[in-house]
């Protein structure tokens, strides 16, 4: 059986369980979002620390993730679009993201493929009115603080962090290794904890304050 027929046979198996299944015939999209987030999960336990078969494993099952969600919009009364639709569209976005690769452009660094990625990007995304548009709200907390620090930099804002992270290194307080801000954030939450405060709670008011300092510098 070749990959293409071992995909297919997959998505086959999906529409069969959608159609056949009483309890997969209730699920919607939101339904499976905890699924999703718990088998995203499971992915980055194996990569992290689980064997190859592992991998394997937790990969098919995010796989299924995507296959029970395609399933479900095939059945969409109003906009319906499949495996195929959902597969045609990522190839389109891949060949128009990689011109160095399908088309004429050059790229001979990583740094020259991000500039033609982030240009094909923004095409896509006229739309988009903020740097900060496109960065999911349901991201966890500290994933979320780096990414929109990152976009914080591309338009000149945040610069109180950037200094605060500067003055750290500079004192000797910063961390040097991954490991040693592993400790770091350990340390914070212990200290939240005794006293009482949410860290959570912390990080996200205060990317609300960053979220309004990126916006008024984009004005």
């Amino acid at each position: 059986m070749t990959d293409i027929d071992a995909l297919r046979g997959a998505a086959d198996t999906m529409k069969a369980v959608r159609e056949r299944c009483v309890w997969s015939q209730q699920i919607t999209h939101r339904d499976l979002v905890p699924y999703l987030i718990e088998e995203s999960h499971e992915v980055i336990d194996a990569v992290e620390g689980g064997t190859r078969a592992d991998l394997r494993e937790e990969l098919g099952d995010l796989l299924w993730q995507v296959l029970f969600h395609a399933a479900i919009a095939a059945q969409d009364p109003d906009d319906p679009f499949d495996i195929d639709d959902v597969a045609q569209t990522l190839t389109e976005k891949m060949v128009r993201r990689h011109p160095h690769v399908f088309g004429d452009a050059v790229a001979t660094t990583p740094d020259e493929v991000l500039v033609h990625w982030n240009a094909a990007k923004a095409a896509e995304k006229r739309e988009r009115r903020s740097v900060l548009d496109g960065v999911p709200s349901a991201m966890p907390s500290l994933a979320r603080a780096q990414k929109v620090l990152g976009r914080a930099a591309s338009v000149g804002a945040g610069e109180e962090v950037a200094l605060a992270a500067h003055d750290a290194a500079e004192i000797g307080a910063a961390p040097e290794t991954e490991e040693e801000l592993g400790d770091l954030l350990l340390t914070l939450t212990a200290t939240a904890r005794a006293n009482g405060w949410d860290a959570e709670r912390a990080l996200r008011e205060r990317l609300r304050l960053l979220e309004d300092e990126v916006r008024d510098a984009e004005a």
